[in-house]
């Protein structure tokens, strides 16, 4: 594998800059194009490879209102109609999905419904979708079933029906206790809802449940921070994931940012991981351990990421809704991104696919290896088993950068990423790239 030059690899600027990721996956998605399909078409058609995991992906793209540092495919203002038939298609796609060979018959590992907001779904919406869903892919026997919810939009009968649902992990995107943040920001609710719907979640009860913060939110400033971080901890969620507010080109403050017409200054990058540190500090002193570069958990016996695992170790993932990814046998896919195309293909009958990228075992390799540091460690037994590579010995290099930059320390078989390391990783992920992703637009 050509590796890129350390010394010239994953380099940021102080100040929060239009373009930032969270690197989800590699090779980057810039680099998928349609002309990949007709492999993906035939390893749809294909049996899947032995020993492998199946997850599911159901994207419910629909918000009360569009956050201004939101870069996901998400809709405001469908009506109801609209939302019944999307949903349609969607069961749809996952029918049709049952059916190729890759999947029929398989069992699901894990089930994620994600958005946008997937509790904005109204509890008879929620179920007509689940139960076609359900039917084609059956998932009783999952080892974890993810439902993202905003606080105003969940009522006390319809937590009730995602518990009977079998909803495992609840994650609440709280991303900030103070009114003035939320509303600036382009959330939808307000901390009043927060309170409102915290002892329905409490008293229904789920496995494990997950409250969402966002460090760098504009206007954010030490108290705002100290003030949400302590009144997570005073709600004592199973899970907490503390986020660092990143802005790709495609999100409302971005334009404001390019635009020169953003008021409010944004939290630099140094103040930004000392907030997400100071919570993480705060929690440790709670008792919560480290899961990964993003999450503190309380029991690490009892607080599973079966999805989050899952993709890092290479699973496949069968992704539905709009603008949806996916992974299959080595390849990624992803549906069309417009509304009307990806409906109108699922009702002349098609899988909505847009563009695809056929992964080679290298590229397997570099995928699970930046995915797994984000915990913040290593196992290299994992990655000789699978790939018969020592890592250590492969990515030699950028991992002694690493190390004297004093964000990895190796000790014999072991690789860890420093405090400061676990808290910038995903800038850091670039030193392990191939020489042609290195420096190339994420999206």
């Amino acid at each position: 594998m050509s590796r890129p030059d350390p010394a010239t690899s994953g380099r940021q600027s102080a100040d929060t800059e239009v373009g930032s990721v969270f690197v989800s996956n590699y090779p980057p998605f810039s680099f998928w194009s349609p002309e990949a399909l007709p492999a993906v078409e035939a390893a749809l058609d294909s049996a899947p490879r032995p020993a492998t995991d199946l997850g599911l992906y159901l994207h419910v793209p629909f918000c009360r209102k569009r956050c201004k540092f939101c870069y996901f495919r998400v809709y405001t203002g469908k009506n109801s109609d609209e939302v019944g038939t999307y949903l349609g298609a969607m069961a749809r796609e996952v029918e049709l999905l049952a059916e190729r060979r890759a999947y029929a018959g398989r069992p699901i590992s894990f089930v994620y419904f994600g958005g946008g907001t997937p509790s904005f779904l109204s509890v008879r919406q929620l179920s007509g979708l689940v139960d076609r869903a359900r039917a084609a892919m059956p998932w009783d026997g999952a080892r974890e079933v993810t439902f993202e919810c905003e606080p105003g939009t969940l009522t006390r009968p319809k937590v009730e029906y995602l518990k009977e649902m079998g909803v495992t992990r609840l994650s609440l995107g709280v991303e900030n206790f103070d009114d003035a943040i939320l509303e600036e920001n382009g959330r939808a609710h307000t901390s009043v809802e927060i309170y409102r719907v915290w002892p329905w979640i409490e008293e229904i009860g789920f496995d494990q449940v997950n409250i969402d913060l966002i460090a760098g939110m504009v206007g954010e400033t030490w108290e705002s921070w100290r003030e949400s971080v302590a009144k997570t901890l005073e709600l004592a969620p199973d899970s907490v994931t503390v986020y660092q507010m990143e802005l790709p080109f495609n999100t409302r403050y971005s334009e404001k940012l390019l635009g020169g017409n953003l008021e409010t200054p944004l939290a630099d990058w140094e103040t930004k991981r000392a907030w997400h540190d100071f919570a993480f500090e705060e929690l440790a002193r709670a008792g919560y351990e480290v899961s990964s570069a993003y999450t503190m958990v309380k029991d690490r016996s009892t607080c599973r990421f079966v999805y989050r695992d899952g993709v890092w170790e290479g699973c496949d993932l069968a992704g539905a809704g709009v603008a949806s990814f996916s992974h299959v046998s080595g390849f990624h896919y992803q549906n069309a991104p417009a509304w009307n195309e990806y409906v109108e293909a699922l009702e002349a009958g098609r899988l909505p696919l847009a563009r695809a990228f056929g992964t080679t075992p290298d590229e397997r390799l570099t995928r699970e290896l930046i995915l797994q540091l984000k915990r913040g460690r290593l196992d290299p037994a994992y990655f000789q088993n699978k790939f018969g590579v020592d890592p250590v010995r492969e990515f030699a290099e950028p991992m002694a950068s690493l190390e004297g930059e004093g964000m990895l320390r190796r000790s014999g078989d072991t690789v860890e990423l420093t405090r400061s390391g676990l808290l910038q990783v995903d800038r850091l992920l670039p030193t392990f790239y191939e020489e042609r992703y290195r420096n190339a637009r994420y999206t």
